[in-house]
């Protein structure tokens, strides 16, 4: 039977650069990778990889803890993170704490003491200080803490561009359908708004207040956005904003004759609409494989730097759910 030390004397490399193949396979330049795994495919070399793991010290596996798997955003955080662990070799756990708060530092905890490293992404509990992950790997996605590494989204830019957008149709009047309170990416499309408002003196964003951000938070608002007079509306994601329309068109109100509607991060709901959403496109998959990468950065040997790259970008997609103010 084949051993380590015969795949590394075919492949010309260290019996290290072998393990880090089948162990880390990220970490090893992709043409001595697949130098090493075609001398093993020959050699008919099988890896214990049970045996490597017990003497790293390594469980092989990554947490994933989401707020709400229903939601596509999430559904699609999860396919990234998948998708690169599978790369990584690691297996993902996937923890749902169904938008309850009071569930997610529980939840954080158990990953925490079972896996090698927790992708904690848009958290709901207020996380004031790095106290949660001390002495564990933590990457935040979609939020920011100093003290842990992070993926996030520009947020703030992007509400800038959803009002410029209006703001070109003639829309002065924009009411805001935010998410939940102790959300990071809803704080930064409120500071967003603000900045629009600081530049164009004449917009006036009227702020509806926290909704639950599924698609009966977006059916709630939808009356009160009618009685504020707004012709435009800003809601905090697709799936609220597919409710939103959905009752406005239950009244008899036209999209986006008599009100306009933007969305955010552009999940496949937003194109099929029954009036396909105006929104914010985000490579939400991109975003999961980037929080394994600093994971596995994070947690590689001797390095246990924090990393928070620039904020992940994206675009404003115009469909048919924006028009010419009334």
């Amino acid at each position: 039977m084949a051993t380590i030390h015969d795949v590394a004397a075919a492949a010309g490399v260290s019996t290290t650069t072998v393990s880090r193949v089948f162990g880390q396979p990220n970490q090893v330049i992709e043409s001595t990778r697949l130098r090493v795994q075609a001398a093993a495919s020959a050699l008919g070399y099988r890896p214990n990889r049970v045996a490597a793991l017990l003497r790293s010290g390594k469980t092989g596996t990554v947490g994933l803890l989401v707020p709400d798997l229903e939601n596509p955003y999430f559904a699609m955080i999860t396919k990234g993170v998948q998708a690169r662990a599978r790369e990584s070799g690691l297996t993902t756990f996937v923890v749902d704490s169904d938008e309850n708060a009071e569930r997610e530092p529980k939840f954080l905890q158990l990953l925490a003491t079972q896996t090698d490293g927790v992708l904690l992404c848009s958290p709901r509990a207020l996380i004031d200080d790095a106290a949660v992950a001390q002495g564990q790997n933590v990457v935040l996605v979609n939020s920011t803490l100093e003290g842990l590494s992070s993926v996030s989204v520009d947020y703030a830019t992007a509400m800038v561009k959803a009002a410029e957008h209006l703001y070109a149709l003639g829309h002065r009047h924009v009411a805001y359908v935010g998410g939940p309170q102790t959300s990071w990416s809803d704080k930064m499309r409120r500071k967003g708004l603000t900045a629009a408002m600081d530049q164009k003196a004449d917009l006036h964003i009227i702020d509806l207040g926290s909704f639950v951000p599924k698609v009966t938070g977006g059916a709630a608002a939808a009356d009160l956005a009618v009685a504020t007079g707004a012709t435009a509306s800003i809601v905090f994601n697709d799936l609220m904003a597919i409710g939103f329309m959905n009752r406005l068109t239950e009244r008899g109100l036209s999209i986006p004759a008599q009100m306009s509607v933007v969305g955010c991060d552009d999940t496949f709901v937003a194109q099929f609409a029954a009036v396909p959403l105006t929104t914010f496109h985000i490579d939400i998959s991109g975003m999961g494989a980037r929080a394994v990468d600093l994971l596995n950065q994070q947690t590689s040997p001797g390095n246990h730097s924090l990393v928070t790259g620039m904020p992940w970008p994206g675009e404003l997609v115009v469909r048919a759910s924006t028009g010419v103010a009334p």
